[in-house]
């Protein structure tokens, strides 16, 4: 039995023992009077470190799931709106001035990452609650829209907002559960995205094309659909860590050679590859194709993404975030440069398939590869946010510009070397980009 008073000469091993048995369970904050005050606790020495598992962190990315399927799922599915806009509402309007509508809602969501991932970082989920009664709003006010600067405001400006708000905070809600396993946790949740473009893209090619529901209730029962979808992400995304209190934003970061490389190669991958999302049901149609098979194209291209994008997130925790990120790039700028060679039924549906193989690549190992920026999970949202902005501007111009290509040429060849080009370009600056590790070139980074 111990003395109640302090033992005359204390071991080493013994007072190493004493200390490791007074602590409490990893899940809470742990005891700071015995830390050095030479040595700052770290958030593993207060919180312990990511779970990489167990039914809460699962809980948190089936929510996070969620709202990719139900933004970047119809954000996939644009190309119908294209398609339907304009032998419709927009009929006296050219293919580049309704890309913009997508154009925008897909800028926006990552533009105002940069807002809504610091907002997170600070103040928590209540961001994503905010963002999840807007977006249904939007879905809402896009049933009612007739004209072109409705069109723009409603599925435009506010689904885009309203996408940011929800996305990169769901992005870093899930980091902040996952370390060793993060790219495949994003991989399994960004996948919810490509179950929304299976989703979304057939039922409204069926009902805006082969019922009498018209565009309206064909739009609200898409809204119908989220809604639910919208109050579970609601409840179940909870942040593991406490907000941080430093500086809004982290410009230190466009210092770090990594981040900007980074920055840079998803400018360019993402100038280029929504060409095929945007323009391969329109592509099909010229083509001969029945407008509701080639609605279906691209419900083809997201369930191939599905595993495009878990997959390769399974694999980049073993073999490299930024090997299979810039692999993925240069995989896709070799499809979309294939995108003429496709001709009929067959070839459109092979090139579908492989498009959402490699494509469904970037848009998980996108944000995965900024989390080897920072070592503080605290930061990611920030750091992801801040990252995306940057791209937005690339979704923002490189559909309109493929528009007017299309427009001036009256073909898709032009279109798809550029879009191919640029994703080229990305994939080899984000291999380069491992010259800034430790790792170097050669590493599994």
């Amino acid at each position: 039995m111990v003395d109640s008073g302090q033992p005359s000469a204390p071991s080493q091993s013994t007072s190493s023992r004493s200390s490791s048995e007074k602590l409490p369970i990893p899940d809470q904050p742990r005891d700071l009077e015995k830390t050095s005050e030479s040595t700052p606790p770290t958030l593993t020495d207060l919180y312990g470190p990511a779970p990489d598992g167990g039914a809460r962190a699962w809980f948190v990315a089936l929510g996070a799931a969620c709202i990719f399927f139900s933004c970047l799922g119809i954000v996939n599915s644009f190309g119908i709106f294209l398609q339907y806009y304009g032998t419709h509402q927009l009929s006296s309007h050219t293919p580049d001035q309704i890309s913009w509508i997508g154009s925008v809602t897909a800028c926006m969501q990552f533009l105002f990452g940069a807002i809504s991932g610091p907002l997170f970082d600070r103040y928590g989920t209540w961001v994503i609650r905010i963002g999840a009664i807007l977006y249904v709003l939007a879905i809402m006010m896009t049933s009612l829209c007739q004209e072109y600067y409705q069109f723009m405001l409603a599925q435009g400006v506010l689904t885009g907002l309203a996408s940011a708000m929800i996305q990169v905070p769901a992005f870093a809600v899930v980091s902040q559960y996952f370390d060793k396993k993060r790219a495949a946790a994003l991989g399994l949740v960004v996948s919810g995205s490509s179950i929304g473009g299976i989703v979304f893209p057939i039922a409204l090619g069926k009902m805006l094309n082969d019922t009498s529901l018209g565009f309206g209730w064909s739009v609200r029962v898409i809204g119908f659909i989220v809604a639910p979808m919208m109050v579970f992400c609601c409840f179940s995304l909870r942040a593991r860590l406490p907000p941080r209190e430093t500086k809004f934003f982290l410009w230190s970061a466009f210092t770090e050679l990594r981040f900007v490389g980074l920055v840079a190669a998803g400018f360019f991958v993402l100038l280029g590859m929504f060409t095929p999302l945007f323009f391969l049901p329109s592509y099909a149609v010229s083509k001969g194709m029945d407008k509701i098979l080639a609605s279906y194209l691209l419900a083809i291209v997201n369930g191939a993404s599905t595993f495009g994008r878990i997959l390769p997130g399974i694999l980049a925790d073993k073999y490299g975030k930024l090997n299979i990120y810039g692999l993925g790039s240069l995989s896709t700028g070799i499809v979309v440069l294939c995108l003429t060679k496709a001709t009929d039924t067959a070839g459109l549906v092979v090139y579908a398939v492989f498009i959402g193989l490699t494509s469904g690549t970037i848009v998980s190992a996108n944000s995965a590869a900024f989390s080897t920026c920072t070592t503080n999970p605290q930061n990611l949202g920030t750091y992801i946010g801040m990252g995306l902005a940057v791209g937005s501007i690339a979704i923002l111009v490189g559909p309109p510009v493929n528009g007017v290509l299309l427009d001036k040429y009256g073909g898709y060849l032009e279109a798809s070397l550029f879009s191919g080009i640029m994703c080229l370009a990305g994939g080899v600056v984000i291999l380069a980009t491992k010259l800034t590790t430790p790792e170097g070139l050669f590493g599994n980074v």
